[in-house]
């Protein structure tokens, strides 16, 4: 788990229930977070997305473990001081939007260089990724929040197209995009004042979804765009 936020914490403990059997492991830029959720056997190692040489250490540490079945990367970014979703163009910023792709777009297929050695030739395997809804091209009727939409459409087209590679290379693998839905996370909290109810997610429940889709993911859906109930959303 690459990300230790509401949902990744959420995503270790109902994978420790649902599969006893996995090694499960934990990647953050932030120590401590798994020993508050419960999950004190879970070793969590750091990690900072936008290094490079942080996600060779990563690497590194994973190398001497069991091959990587289940990837999921879940770390984001949406707001974070002075970074906000934009109402208009005028508050587009260029440092903004390179900030939003460094970590939405970039990190996980980043991610997925680092840890392609790692992953297994002989058995399926999963990479998933949290994406967002408000990334489909498609699906965007409201316009603003310029730099997180596009950096979100950025991921999708990115791991689309690894999902392309790695079926030639690695046809037992299969990568998948998730929308999680609304959840009640960090990310989330200055945005719900709209939120319809009974629309608003747990981490817990959001997980449980993300997981339920993943079980219905075959090589043969890689590089699709899936919400949380398994329905596909458009690009």
């Amino acid at each position: 788990m690459v990300g230790c936020g509401g949902i990744g914490r959420a995503l270790l403990a109902d994978l420790a229930e649902r599969a006893p059997q996995l090694e499960l492991v934990g990647a953050s830029r932030r120590p401590g977070l798994l020993s508050t959720a419960g999950l004190d056997g879970v070793p969590l190692l750091p990690v900072d997305l936008e290094r490079d040489d942080s996600l060779t250490a990563l690497a590194e540490q994973l190398a001497g473990g069991p091959p990587l079945r289940l990837v999921i990367h879940t770390a984001g970014v949406l707001q974070d001081g002075e970074l906000k979703p934009e109402k208009r163009l005028a508050q587009v910023q260029r440092r903004h939007l390179e900030r939003s792709f460094a970590v939405n777009a970039f990190a996980p297929l980043l991610l997925a260089q680092t840890i392609e050695p790692l992953l297994p030739r002989d058995q399926p395997f999963h990479f998933a990724s949290l994406s967002a809804r408000v990334g489909s091209i498609g699906d965007n009727r409201l316009g603003g929040w310029y730099a997180y939409r596009a950096a979100k459409a950025a991921q999708n087209q990115l791991l689309h197209t690894l999902a392309l590679e790695w079926g030639r290379r690695l046809p037992l693998g299969c990568v998948s995009l998730l929308h999680p839905g609304t959840t009640a996370t960090a990310l989330s909290a200055p945005f719900r004042a709209n939120v319809p109810a009974g629309t608003l997610f747990s981490p817990e429940r959001a997980a449980g979804h993300l997981l339920d889709v993943l079980e219905q993911r075959r090589p043969g859906d890689s590089g699709g765009f899936w919400a949380w109930d398994g329905q596909p959303i458009p690009w």
